[in-house]
């Protein structure tokens, strides 16, 4: 079986690190998989860019019109040219991924598969919403959208076409031939209350390496990361630590609201980017270790800390809350989309209420103040990665899903 994916990135961003190691799952296992991608980071055969750089007199033309109108990312009309692509050509079943960072054009979902039965892997709303990636509050998606209440919130939109965008989707997959797949049970079900719900949706979570990320000896990986000994450590990670999204601001109020003898012995471990507007904020040590992509590090950051802080106002399936499961590390975050899916009350962490500062402050407290409770759930959380959220299992049941759409088609 050869697989192609069309993801916004190998390993630029969440859902580009989630669609590279499927990737890897599914090479471990023995398929030919291969990546056409916007931004490549890698060096590989098996990677190549989905379109050029430079953009044609056309793509140029729209590029500076489409956005005027509320449109985004309909200007690459080389994705309509990914047919003559030797990956493309070689492939007998296609996964897109990420299609919103600018390098795809959504339109061009029926041509490509036309010929290569496809899967398309959810990594948040923004295939059945208006422009948005998440909706939070709103739930117009499910009706037309329009008159838009988040036009700001990523992909911002400078005119309210969300109407427009919503038919002009509803209509490529009208004639596309495509197979959901869904990372959450929270994304599952806002997708069967959407307009993909004419297709078949199918729930397969994320799959994590868990040699990769692992349990560490605690005092071992302070002592390499610089911390110091015989202290609490909280660690907090997003891609930028100052995006709304990720809710730092909330998980600053919540660390001011800590009891005095607590700050006094606890550090805040980061990494991100803008790390150094964290230690300006709070009046507890901190220490950043800014932009991580490498596995070992990470999994000694987590393996460092007591507890992993996550106050997310919005999320699918987020990796590092999978990592800090593997790592054995127990969390805090908010009771949000796909994440109580991970942070289970009483086994692997505590759920807060959302945008309820108290009550996060509540769960750090307490977790913080009972060693027996975060070690049952080091324990747990170690014991749920390995067993649902493997990649070997995460490539197994895509195997799966992509021999039954091979199937349909031959049928």
């Amino acid at each position: 079986m050869n697989v192609l994916h069309i993801n916004q990135s190998d390993i630029g961003g969440g859902a580009a690190i989630a669609g590279y190691r499927l990737h890897q799952g599914l090479l471990t296992q023995g398929i030919d998989s291969k990546l056409l991608v916007g931004d490549p980071k890698t060096q590989s055969e098996r990677v190549d860019q989905a379109a050029p750089t430079l953009f044609t007199l056309p793509e140029r033309v729209l590029w500076r019109i489409s956005p005027r109108f509320g449109l985004n990312h309909i200007h690459r009309l080389s994705s309509f040219d990914i047919p003559q692509h030797p990956f493309y050509q070689a492939a007998d079943i296609l996964n897109f991924h990420n299609l919103h960072t600018g390098y795809f054009n959504y339109l061009a979902l029926p041509k490509l598969t036309a010929t290569k039965p496809a899967v398309f892997t959810l990594h948040d709303m923004w295939s059945f919403t208006g422009h948005c990636a998440y909706s939070y509050d709103c739930t117009k998606w499910q009706t037309g959208c329009g008159c838009c209440p988040y036009p700001n919130t990523y992909p911002a939109i400078r005119r309210d076409a969300t109407h427009l965008e919503w038919r002009l989707k509803d209509w490529v997959y009208s004639r596309s031939k495509l197979a959901i797949a869904t990372p959450s049970r929270w994304l599952t079900e806002q997708a069967q209350a959407s307009l993909l719900n004419r297709l078949p949706i199918y729930y397969i979570p994320y799959g994590i390496d868990t040699e990769a990320y692992c349990p560490l000896d605690p005092e071992l990986c302070r002592r390499a990361l610089g911390l110091p000994q015989g202290q609490y450590v909280l660690l907090f990670s997003a891609d930028s630590l100052t995006d709304p999204r990720k809710g730092g601001d909330l998980l600053w109020k919540a660390l001011m609201q800590l009891p005095d003898s607590l700050k006094a012995k606890t550090t805040v471990l980061t990494f991100g980017s803008s790390g150094e507007v964290i230690a300006d904020t709070i009046s507890i040590k901190t220490m950043n270790l800014g932009y991580v992509s490498c596995d070992r590090i990470k999994s000694m950051a987590y393996s460092a800390a007591d507890l992993f802080l996550f106050p997310t106002r919005a999320d699918n399936l987020p990796l590092v809350l999978q990592e800090s499961m593997a790592c054995g590390t127990p969390m805090v975050s908010f009771k949000i989309g796909g994440v109580p899916d991970l942070v289970r009350p009483g086994e692997t962490g505590y759920l807060a209420e959302p945008e309820d500062i108290e009550d996060f402050r509540n769960g750090i407290v307490q977790l913080l103040e009972d060693p027996s409770l975060r070690q049952h759930m080091a324990q747990r959380s170690r014991e749920i990665a390995a067993q649902e959220y493997s990649l070997e299992l995460q490539a197994e049941r895509y195997i799966n899903l992509y021999q039954k759409v091979l199937d349909a088609v031959s049928a």
